[in-house]
């Protein structure tokens, strides 16, 4: 791991109840830091990207958040949406059942929905897979785990996406674990690798990037760019 992981922190503010002050608080916490990105909801994204332009810290917003319950179109328009906003970078809930039941077509069909619609706004946009590890691998035997987790790799490569991440950080299965990881990147190909879930110590991030993730998505960034301790919980 390099010694200063910052760079490959999305600081990250999701919670139901976050006010504006709350999000330009992470996001002024982010320009001190240098974080890859502040992560926040679609409500926030003009907001964010007119305080981080220029800076080199991008706007990242998540789309069909948390549940991926909803219809591709109305997720490709979502995500679109917070593109002209102003993103530079989308997080993607995917549907849960089909990566269960490992059904690559009906996931790389709803992915490339989203990134035909979203490169159509700007070419370069980063489009983060989130896949719910925890519940690909909950109760499933070790070659059912790592089927789900190969099979939602290769949709999401399969529809150009840019990573696949681990978790929402709401799901009860739980967040980010050092098998997904390890699962996704022997999968992922060309595709980078997001942990996120759980990871509050600099010990977690080390951790993770050793394992091969690029980039962190954690509410404790600050803690874990200082070393200090840190005591709230979740996203």
């Amino acid at each position: 791991m390099t010694a200063n992981p910052a760079p490959h922190i999305d600081h990250t503010i999701l919670k139901a109840e976050a006010t504006r002050p709350d999000v330009m608080k992470v996001v002024s916490e982010a320009l001190e830091h240098s974080f890859a990105s502040v992560c926040i909801n679609g409500v926030f994204v003009p907001a964010v990207a007119e305080k981080l332009a220029g800076t080199g810290v991008k706007t990242c917003a998540v789309v069909g958040f948390p549940l991926g319950a909803m219809s591709p179109t109305v997720k490709a328009i979502e995500a679109t949406s917070i593109v002209k906003a102003g993103a530079h970078e989308v997080d993607v809930v995917a549907h849960l059942p089909h990566l269960l039941n490992r059904d690559i077509d009906a996931t790389r069909e709803e992915l490339l929905e989203l990134t035909k619609a979203v490169r159509g706004v700007l070419k370069e946009v980063i489009v983060k897979v989130i896949i719910e590890s925890a519940a690909l691998l909950k109760d499933a035997s070790d070659d059912e785990a790592e089927a789900r987790i190969a099979a939602a790799a290769t949709a999401a490569r399969e529809a150009g996406c840019d990573f696949i991440k681990t978790s929402t950080g709401f799901h009860p299965a739980g967040g980010a674990s050092l098998q997904a990881v390890q699962l996704m990147v022997k999968h992922a190909g060309p595709l980078q690798v997001k942990a996120s879930g759980g990871i509050r110590t600099p010990q977690d991030a080390k951790t993770y990037l050793d394992a091969g993730a690029s980039r962190l998505g954690c509410s404790a960034s600050v803690a874990i760019a200082t070393g200090a301790s840190d005591s709230s919980s979740g996203y």
